[in-house]
């Protein structure tokens, strides 16, 4: 199973996103903070698309193996864990009649640290970091809502270029739907899901669990 032809694709499209980032701390270099060891964002809670969560586990298997690979997959595992308690309690509130958007919020608040932050507060895959990790110390927009990093100097309701993360997630959700077609998986609606990154460290995205047919 070669999926080197989607990686290109989305490596084109984050090429796209870091010239984006490069322009607006650019033209605002007092207002980005982003700087080596600022580790804000790597706390954050997110869920990668399928294309990110194959990429990423593609270049984590790449760049490491033997005993650094099983304690990283351990540190993952744990991760993992904490996550889906988080988002189980998270469920449960709603089921029981929290407001949504209420339950939303606090989840955003959480802080997790990421399974791919080193000891010395530097990111052990930066080269290969998911696009939220890219993106995170500029405006962006998601739902016509607003958001700016806590550590910028960008002033919440001041006019500045801001990104829109919906139509980021649009083509990242077109990239993995071109990709499940082309290995004629059975599973046509994976382009859907949604995993953290210690799960996509932590998966065997084999044959089997993408659901590619068998000849015959």
């Amino acid at each position: 199973m070669n999926l080197k032809t989607h990686f290109v694709k989305y490596e084109a499209l984050v090429h796209m996103i870091d010239a984006v980032f490069d322009r607006v701390k650019k033209e605002y270099p007092k207002e980005v903070f982003c700087r080596e060891k600022c580790s804000d964002c790597c706390y954050a809670i997110f869920d990668l698309t399928l294309i990110e969560s194959l990429y990423l586990n593609n270049k984590f298997l790449e760049n490491f193996s033997g005993k650094p690979k099983n304690d990283l997959i351990e540190i993952a595992d744990k991760t993992d864990r904490a996550l889906v308690k988080l988002k189980r309690d998270a469920f449960k509130q709603v089921q029981n009649g929290t407001d949504q958007l209420e339950v939303v919020g606090k989840m955003s608040q959480e802080r997790v640290r990421c399974p791919l932050l080193g000891e010395n507060n530097l990111c052990i895959m930066y080269e290969h970091r998911p696009i939220t990790c890219r993106v995170y110390g500029i405006p962006t927009a998601t739902a016509g809502a607003s958001h700016i990093c806590g550590r910028t100097n960008f002033v919440q309701g001041e006019p500045y270029p801001t990104l829109n993360t919906d139509k980021i997630y649009t083509q990242l959700q077109l990239l993995s739907a071109e990709l499940i077609k082309d290995i004629n998986s059975e599973n046509i609606k994976m382009h859907e899901m949604l995993v953290p990154v210690s799960m996509a460290m932590i998966t065997d995205f084999n044959e089997d669990y993408l659901g590619v047919r068998k000849n015959g």
